[in-house]
This record gives C-alpha cells, structure tokens and sequence, in this order.
C-alpha cells in the first residue's frame, strides 16, 4: 500500500498566528511588523502568509524556482514580507525542507496539498501529466462540487505539488478551499470539512 500524503497548508503556524492576529507582540512580531513595510499596500496582519522570516514557503520547491524568482521579481517582490518573495534558494527554509525531505523519506502515491481560498483543485505542473492524475483529479471534482483547472503560468512554478509532479510523475493536487478573503473565517469549517472529506476517502481507497 502506497501512502498519501495530506498537507493543511499552513505548515507554519507561526504564519498563521500572525495572519490571525494571535500573534502580537515580541521580537518575531517586531520583525514580521518591519518586514510588512516594505509592501505597504498588503494589508497587515490579515494578508501575511509567509513565515516569520518572510519567505513564502510555496513558492520554495525545486520545480521552476528560477522561474518563479523572476516573475515575482518582475511583480515586485524582491525582498521578505507578507508573501510572494521566494527566498534565497529553494528550500532555504526550513519549513519547507522538512516537508522536502519528509517526503523523499516515503512512497506516496499522490499528495494533496490544502490551500485557501476559491473552491478550485488544480492538478497538473506544465507539461507534466502523471499516469491518472486528470482522472482522479475529475473524480476530487466531482466529490467536492469544485472546479477542476490548470494553476496559472504566472502562479505555476516551486510549489511543492510542482515538484512532487515533477520529481515522482505521480499525481499532486493543490486544492483551494472556501470562498472569500483569507483569512476565512472559522464559521466555514463545517462547509469545507463536508465538501472534501470524500475526496480524502476516495485517496485512501486509491492508494490501498
């Protein structure tokens, strides 16, 4: 039996922490305060999702990671802050070697990495189409009500479902849950956990 492995992004609480307010004080808020005034127009705390070091840690895989410097350069984000800036390196970060490493350590068959917000599964890594990832990727659609789509060039490189798809030619999917401005509030748990608890069943039955 081959595993899948399930990631409910964020794998950084403390970025989550400051994205919810819940952290407010100290040395790392301290920093992570003078690190949002570099991108003055992102809205602090609420649009934080990088961690504390301001390195965005989906934009940190060894799939396009150059390319992906580049176009968030082009956009403008060329030093650490809420999000988009994709470090110094792939995987300089340790969150996301850990993940990296995690999972060369493992046989998993497919990966669903969990992501907010739009009620979209995006399933594929440029030209990269994995033996069944279209067909399970419409059989998640059809389960949860959302939208099977391709990730958007501009949006489309270092993620870690980029790199598995890249590196194993399995099946990765990014699956963006709820709708509205993130952080969503806790009143669409109930929603989300509905919409999606039988695409995890129906990956456990794959990969037995």
């Amino acid at each position: 039996m081959k595993d899948v492995f399930s990631i409910w992004f964020f794998i950084s609480p403390s970025g989550v922490d400051i994205a919810t307010g819940a952290l407010d004080s100290g040395a790392d808020y301290e920093y992570v305060t003078y690190l949002a005034g570099n991108y003055p127009h992102i809205p602090f705390p609420s649009g934080w999702k990088a961690n504390t070091r301001g390195v965005d840690l989906n934009l940190q895989y060894p799939a396009g990671w150059k390319q992906a410097k580049e176009i968030k350069f082009a956009q403008g984000f060329t030093r650490p802050g809420p999000r988009d800036y994709v470090g110094k390196s792939a995987l300089s970060e340790p969150e996301s070697r850990t993940i990296y490493d995690y999972t060369l350590r493992h046989d998993f068959y497919l990966t669903m990495s969990y992501h907010s917000q739009g009620k979209v599964i995006y399933w594929r890594y440029l030209d990269h189409l994995p033996p069944g990832s279209e067909e399970i990727g419409r059989i998640f659609s059809k389960l949860s009500g959302y939208t099977l789509e391709e990730t958007p060039f501009m949006s489309g490189h270092a993620g870690y479902k980029d790199w598995f798809i890249l590196h194993y030619d399995r099946p990765g999917y990014t699956i963006e849950v709820g709708l509205g401005e993130n952080p969503l509030p806790v009143s669409q748990f109930d929603e989300i956990y509905a919409d999606n608890k039988p695409m995890l069943e129906v990956a456990l039955v794959i990969t037995a």
